[in-house]
């Protein structure tokens, strides 16, 4: 990770900074990566963390920071926590039960955050950014304190490179310390407009970044959008623990107007400032937009996994299963995945979301799932699927068991591969080593138990004549699913 530059010691009389993360989002513009179960914030498209990661470990160093509040979905709860397990980061993780947009997401995390009778600052990050220069990142956050702490709604305006028609804009007003006053919020322009916004040197990117105190969020938030405020407020005093997570309550967030931040507050104060930001920023919207924080070789090709290029310049190609060879490409993406194979050009890359729109039309899987598919207890891999029968690599992870689960239209052949399984099947319990497997009929109760200290693996047979992942009856379960 890049080295921190030193920072003023943290204002005694300073409230502390939570870093709250926007962990919804689809990224549909990044199929076949990104999917509607494992979305482009969990992806490791840039380096050895994904972007959830990268996002948290960017403010490394920082100093008054407290406890991260990250607001997820039911769906993604596992993932989220798994990925900041990997990297030692303890953070609430609030489960939204719908889709709200931003304001009363950032509204249940502000009342969360006060709930001990603070008024922490909020630093409002989504997770799906990249930011190459952590230096410059930190220094930007470290101005807007004093403003934010004041009372006023901080956003960091990127300093454009381009003239850019995929992002909002904010105009800049009169000067004000470290940044200016905000005039107002543009909509994202046509290209002349936007290469006018470039000439003036009075715009800036909409960043989607913020930092404020919580309790003038709410405040303010109250006054301007209390059909917002007033239910999230409620969401959250009625939240319940699950595990580790805080569930809000889904009747009261539910009756929160959908609405942005932008939409319900920034564009109606007067306090707003604005703090310019340039540090290699990017929010990997399409493909094409990820060659801008990835390296190229000599030939501006970026590859990723096992790729020849023959004579090919200024593509992006990304292998993820198997060899990937191109011939004779110009400005194209290629992206491969063990289910499916994306070709297009660097310019029509926005359209990928006409494809996924395509496949949720057909009831196509691949919109939805990988072949790899992640679970609070490890992983599977499909590997050959027939019409009667599918084959799947399980990975269970040390101390990790799977619901206690009955059939009722399939039967399994269970062979371990390495480590020790505990098979609960029927009322026989059983311990399986490496080479031995045991059969599981249909409608029998069973369960697999990883009581070692690594990875337990395994193959599993599946046949019969349905075989969604539907046919399960969970009778007793260690996450809270349902049947």
């Amino acid at each position: 990770m890049t080295n921190t530059p030193a920072h003023p010691a943290a204002s005694a009389s300073q409230p502390p900074i939570i870093p709250v993360l926007l962990c919804g989002g689809s990224g549909t513009r990044l199929w076949p990566l990104s999917r509607a179960q494992y979305p482009k914030q969990f992806l490791r498209l840039l380096g050895e963390h994904s972007l959830l990661q990268a996002t948290l470990l960017r403010l490394a160093g920082f100093p008054g920071l407290g406890r991260p509040v990250l607001i997820t979905n039911e769906t993604h709860r596992f993932l989220v926590a798994e990925q900041i397990r990997e990297i030692s980061i303890e953070a609430d993780i609030l489960l939204e039960p719908t889709a709200r947009n931003t304001a009363p997401a950032l509204a249940a995390a502000a009342q969360w955050s006060r709930r001990d009778g603070q008024s922490p600052l909020m630093l409002v990050l989504p997770s799906d950014h990249v930011v190459t220069d952590i230096p410059a990142f930190q220094q930007a956050v470290t101005l807007g304190l004093p403003h934010a702490a004041a009372g006023r709604f901080v956003t960091f305006g990127i300093t454009p490179e381009r003239p850019e028609t995929g992002y909002g804009y904010i105009r800049r007003g009169a000067a004000i310390a470290d940044g200016f006053a905000i005039d107002r919020f543009v909509e994202k322009p046509d290209l002349a407009t936007a290469q006018s916004y470039l000439d003036t040197g009075e715009y800036y990117w909409n960043s989607g970044m913020f930092l404020f105190r919580a309790d003038r969020y709410l405040q303010t938030l109250h006054r301007l959008a209390p059909d917002i405020a007033d239910p999230a407020r409620n969401a959250v005093d009625r939240a319940q623990r699950d595990l580790d997570f805080i569930r809000l309550d889904s009747a009261a967030f539910s009756a929160c107007r959908a609405d942005s931040i932008d939409y319900a507050l920034m564009e109606k104060i007067d306090n707003g400032i604005v703090i310019p930001l340039a540090a290699g920023w990017n929010d990997i919207g399409a493909w094409d937009t990820l060659c801008r924080s990835a390296s190229a070789d000599f030939n501006g090709n970026t590859c990723v996994g096992d790729v020849i290029a023959h004579d090919c310049n200024n593509n992006l190609i990304r292998a993820e299963s198997r060899l990937v060879t191109t011939i004779g490409l110009t400005d194209m993406v290629v992206i491969e995945t063990a289910d499916a194979v994306l070709i297009a050009p660097k310019n029509r890359t926005q359209d990928v979301k006409k494809i996924v729109e395509q496949l949720l039309q057909e009831g196509r899987t691949e919109s939805d799932l990988h072949t790899h598919v992640h679970r609070p207890w490890g992983s599977y891999q499909g590997i050959v699927q027939g019409e009667r029968y599918q084959v799947k690599r399980i990975i269970v992870k040390p101390g990790k068991q799977l619901s206690l689960q009955k059939h009722h239209h399939r039967a399994e052949h269970w062979i371990v591969v390495k480590g020790t399984a505990k098979v609960t099947r029927g009322t026989d319990i059983l311990l399986l080593s490496e080479n031995e497997s045991t059969y599981i009929p249909l409608g029998i109760v069973h369960r697999l138990e990883n009581l070692g200290k690594i990875d337990l693996e395994m193959i599993e047979v599946q046949s019969g004549g349905y075989l969604g992942e539907d046919d399960i009856v969970r009778l007793e379960d260690s996450y809270g699913r349902t049947a």
